[in-house]
Protein backbone atom coordinates (compact mmCIF):
# COMPACT_ATOMS: atom_id res chain seq x y z
CA UNK A 1 0.00 0.00 0.00
CA UNK A 2 1.51 3.45 -0.53
CA UNK A 3 0.80 6.80 1.08
CA UNK A 4 0.89 10.32 0.09
CA UNK A 5 1.15 13.45 2.43
CA UNK A 6 -0.19 16.80 1.17
CA UNK A 7 2.63 19.24 1.35
CA UNK A 8 2.20 21.93 -0.75
CA UNK A 9 0.07 24.46 1.20
CA UNK A 10 1.34 28.21 1.67
CA UNK A 11 0.64 28.16 5.52
CA UNK A 12 -0.43 31.11 6.06
CA UNK A 13 -1.64 30.82 9.15
CA UNK A 14 1.25 29.77 10.43
CA UNK A 15 2.89 33.36 9.60
CA UNK A 16 5.70 34.16 10.03
CA UNK A 17 7.10 31.06 11.04
CA UNK A 18 6.41 30.31 7.33
CA UNK A 19 7.61 32.85 5.22
CA UNK A 20 11.08 30.60 5.44
CA UNK A 21 10.12 27.00 6.29
CA UNK A 22 7.52 25.19 4.58
CA UNK A 23 4.56 24.32 7.16
CA UNK A 24 5.56 20.26 7.33
CA UNK A 25 8.81 20.94 8.05
CA UNK A 26 7.86 23.21 11.45
CA UNK A 27 9.04 21.40 14.41
CA UNK A 28 7.03 19.95 17.76
CA UNK A 29 9.01 17.18 20.03
CA UNK A 30 12.21 17.93 18.43
CA UNK A 31 11.33 16.71 14.54
CA UNK A 32 9.68 18.61 11.53
CA UNK A 33 5.48 17.48 11.40
CA UNK A 34 6.45 15.38 8.25
CA UNK A 35 8.91 13.30 10.08
CA UNK A 36 6.26 12.46 12.13
CA UNK A 37 3.88 10.54 9.35
CA UNK A 38 6.84 9.81 7.57
CA UNK A 39 7.92 7.50 10.11
CA UNK A 40 4.50 6.44 11.21
CA UNK A 41 4.12 4.90 8.04
CA UNK A 42 7.30 3.21 7.93
CA UNK A 43 6.08 1.66 11.20
CA UNK A 44 3.23 -0.27 9.78
CA UNK A 45 5.09 -1.26 6.42
CA UNK A 46 4.50 1.34 4.14
CA UNK A 47 7.62 2.55 2.51
CA UNK A 48 6.23 3.72 -0.76
CA UNK A 49 5.63 7.48 -0.32
CA UNK A 50 4.25 10.27 -2.88
CA UNK A 51 4.93 14.02 -1.63
CA UNK A 52 3.35 16.95 -3.23
CA UNK A 53 4.93 20.50 -3.10
CA UNK A 54 4.66 24.08 -4.05
CA UNK A 55 5.54 26.78 -1.33
CA UNK A 56 9.29 26.26 -0.25
CA UNK A 57 9.35 22.63 -2.04
CA UNK A 58 12.83 22.71 -2.68
CA UNK A 59 13.27 23.03 0.97
CA UNK A 60 11.22 19.86 1.27
CA UNK A 61 13.62 18.25 -1.18
CA UNK A 62 16.83 19.09 1.00
CA UNK A 63 15.29 18.04 4.00
CA UNK A 64 13.91 14.85 3.09
CA UNK A 65 15.64 14.08 -0.07
CA UNK A 66 14.52 10.31 -1.24
CA UNK A 67 13.73 9.11 1.76
CA UNK A 68 16.28 6.82 2.32
CA UNK A 69 17.44 7.94 5.54
CA UNK A 70 14.24 7.23 7.28
CA UNK A 71 13.82 3.58 5.58
CA UNK A 72 11.71 5.03 2.64
CA UNK A 73 11.33 6.23 -0.66
CA UNK A 74 9.67 8.98 -1.18
CA UNK A 75 8.59 9.72 -4.90
CA UNK A 76 8.16 13.62 -5.04
CA UNK A 77 5.04 15.39 -6.89
CA UNK A 78 6.05 19.09 -7.64
CA UNK A 79 3.14 21.84 -8.98
CA UNK A 80 4.73 24.92 -8.88
CA UNK A 81 1.87 26.86 -8.08
CA UNK A 82 -0.68 25.07 -5.25
CA UNK A 83 -3.01 22.60 -7.44
CA UNK A 84 -5.46 22.68 -4.53
CA UNK A 85 -6.40 18.94 -2.39
CA UNK A 86 -8.04 17.60 -4.85
CA UNK A 87 -5.96 18.88 -7.44
CA UNK A 88 -2.54 17.72 -5.99
CA UNK A 89 -3.52 14.08 -5.71
CA UNK A 90 -4.68 13.84 -9.45
CA UNK A 91 -1.05 15.37 -10.55
CA UNK A 92 0.09 12.56 -8.14
CA UNK A 93 -1.91 10.02 -9.32
CA UNK A 94 0.66 8.05 -11.60
CA UNK A 95 2.95 7.96 -8.53
CA UNK A 96 0.27 6.59 -6.66
CA UNK A 97 -0.67 3.64 -9.15
CA UNK A 98 -4.29 1.99 -8.88
CA UNK A 99 -4.99 0.88 -5.78
CA UNK A 100 -6.23 2.34 -2.29
CA UNK A 101 -3.64 4.63 -0.69
CA UNK A 102 -3.46 6.28 2.39
CA UNK A 103 -4.00 10.26 2.77
CA UNK A 104 -2.32 12.37 5.36
CA UNK A 105 -2.21 16.23 5.50
CA UNK A 106 0.90 17.12 6.40
CA UNK A 107 -0.35 19.81 8.82
CA UNK A 108 -1.90 17.72 11.43
CA UNK A 109 -0.26 15.21 14.28
CA UNK A 110 -1.60 12.22 15.79
CA UNK A 111 -0.42 9.72 17.96
CA UNK A 112 -2.41 7.40 16.05
CA UNK A 113 -1.16 3.95 15.25
CA UNK A 114 -2.06 3.72 11.40
CA UNK A 115 -2.00 -0.13 11.46
CA UNK A 116 -5.48 -0.23 11.44
CA UNK A 117 -5.31 1.76 7.60
CA UNK A 118 -3.92 -1.63 6.34
CA UNK A 119 -6.90 -3.33 6.65
CA UNK A 120 -9.34 -1.15 5.16
CA UNK A 121 -11.26 -2.92 3.27
CA UNK A 122 -13.26 -0.31 1.10
CA UNK A 123 -15.46 -2.83 -1.32
CA UNK A 124 -17.85 -0.20 -3.02
CA UNK A 125 -16.99 2.70 -1.34
CA UNK A 126 -14.55 5.17 -3.25
CA UNK A 127 -13.24 6.61 0.17
CA UNK A 128 -13.05 5.58 3.95
CA UNK A 129 -12.16 8.86 6.62
CA UNK A 130 -10.79 8.83 10.31
CA UNK A 131 -13.11 11.52 11.93
CA UNK A 132 -12.16 13.17 15.30
CA UNK A 133 -14.16 15.24 18.55
CA UNK A 134 -14.54 18.56 17.15
CA UNK A 135 -12.19 20.76 18.31
CA UNK A 136 -12.47 24.05 19.74
CA UNK A 137 -11.98 26.30 16.89
CA UNK A 138 -14.52 24.02 14.74
CA UNK A 139 -17.19 22.94 16.83
CA UNK A 140 -19.47 22.48 14.13
CA UNK A 141 -17.79 19.42 12.77
CA UNK A 142 -17.76 18.48 9.09
CA UNK A 143 -19.53 15.50 8.44
CA UNK A 144 -21.84 12.76 10.39
CA UNK A 145 -20.77 9.57 11.56
CA UNK A 146 -23.62 6.75 11.76
CA UNK A 147 -22.75 2.94 11.96
CA UNK A 148 -19.34 3.16 10.17
CA UNK A 149 -21.17 5.50 7.26
CA UNK A 150 -20.34 8.91 6.79
CA UNK A 151 -23.13 12.33 5.77
CA UNK A 152 -23.32 15.41 5.13
CA UNK A 153 -25.28 17.13 7.25
CA UNK A 154 -27.87 18.06 4.12
CA UNK A 155 -28.49 13.95 4.08
CA UNK A 156 -30.52 14.32 7.02
CA UNK A 157 -28.99 11.33 8.85
CA UNK A 158 -28.99 10.89 12.88
CA UNK A 159 -24.98 10.53 14.31
CA UNK A 160 -22.56 11.89 16.13
CA UNK A 161 -20.99 15.41 14.35
CA UNK A 162 -17.38 14.85 14.14
CA UNK A 163 -14.70 16.78 12.10
CA UNK A 164 -12.66 14.82 8.78
CA UNK A 165 -8.67 14.54 10.94
CA UNK A 166 -7.39 15.02 7.28
CA UNK A 167 -6.20 11.10 7.43
CA UNK A 168 -8.27 8.80 4.95
CA UNK A 169 -7.73 5.67 2.17
CA UNK A 170 -9.14 7.00 -1.00
CA UNK A 171 -9.58 4.95 -4.37
CA UNK A 172 -7.84 6.48 -7.24
CA UNK A 173 -11.45 6.34 -8.59
CA UNK A 174 -12.39 8.78 -6.53
CA UNK A 175 -10.44 10.98 -9.22
CA UNK A 176 -11.98 9.42 -12.58
CA UNK A 177 -11.71 11.49 -15.75
CA UNK A 178 -10.99 14.48 -13.85
CA UNK A 179 -8.40 16.74 -15.61
CA UNK A 180 -5.46 17.96 -14.46
CA UNK A 181 -5.44 21.41 -12.62
CA UNK A 182 -6.48 23.08 -9.38
CA UNK A 183 -9.40 21.22 -7.44
CA UNK A 184 -10.41 21.38 -3.62
CA UNK A 185 -11.16 17.50 -2.50
CA UNK A 186 -14.34 18.76 -0.16
CA UNK A 187 -17.10 18.65 -3.29
CA UNK A 188 -15.52 15.15 -3.99
CA UNK A 189 -15.62 13.54 -0.72
CA UNK A 190 -18.69 15.07 -0.47
CA UNK A 191 -20.19 13.39 -3.81
CA UNK A 192 -19.07 10.44 -2.61
CA UNK A 193 -21.27 10.19 0.33
CA UNK A 194 -24.35 11.22 -1.84
CA UNK A 195 -23.49 8.48 -3.67
CA UNK A 196 -23.53 5.59 -0.80
CA UNK A 197 -19.87 5.39 -1.41
CA UNK A 198 -18.03 6.83 2.19
CA UNK A 199 -17.26 4.81 5.23
CA UNK A 200 -15.55 6.30 8.02
CA UNK A 201 -14.26 5.40 11.73
CA UNK A 202 -13.59 7.77 14.88
CA UNK A 203 -10.40 7.91 15.94
CA UNK A 204 -9.56 6.61 19.01
CA UNK A 205 -5.88 8.77 19.60
CA UNK A 206 -4.93 12.45 19.85
CA UNK A 207 -5.34 14.65 16.92
CA UNK A 208 -4.11 18.27 16.57
CA UNK A 209 -4.81 20.85 13.79
CA UNK A 210 -1.44 22.97 13.99
CA UNK A 211 -2.57 25.69 12.37
CA UNK A 212 -1.44 28.63 14.16
CA UNK A 213 2.06 29.52 15.76
CA UNK A 214 -0.13 29.26 19.24
CA UNK A 215 -1.20 25.44 18.80
CA UNK A 216 2.49 24.76 17.24
CA UNK A 217 3.68 26.07 20.29
CA UNK A 218 1.41 23.99 22.79
CA UNK A 219 1.81 20.51 21.11
CA UNK A 220 5.37 21.07 20.93
CA UNK A 221 5.30 21.81 24.97
CA UNK A 222 2.89 18.84 25.80
CA UNK A 223 5.11 16.08 23.40
CA UNK A 224 8.43 17.17 25.64
CA UNK A 225 6.75 16.98 28.71
CA UNK A 226 5.59 13.26 27.65
CA UNK A 227 1.98 13.74 27.98
CA UNK A 228 1.91 11.91 24.31
CA UNK A 229 3.86 8.36 24.58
Amino acid sequence: MKAMILAAGLGNRMRPLTLHTPKPLLEVGGKPLIVWHIEKLKSIGVTEIVINTAWLGDKLVQVLGDGSDYGVHIAWSHEGEGLETAGGIIRALPLLGKEPFILVNGDVWTNMDFESLLSVDLQQNLIHLLLVDNPVQHPQGDFVLADGRVFTFEQGVLGEALTYSGVAVLSPELFAGLEDGKRPLAPLLVQAMRNGQASAEKMQAVWVDVGTPERLTVLDQQIKQGLYA
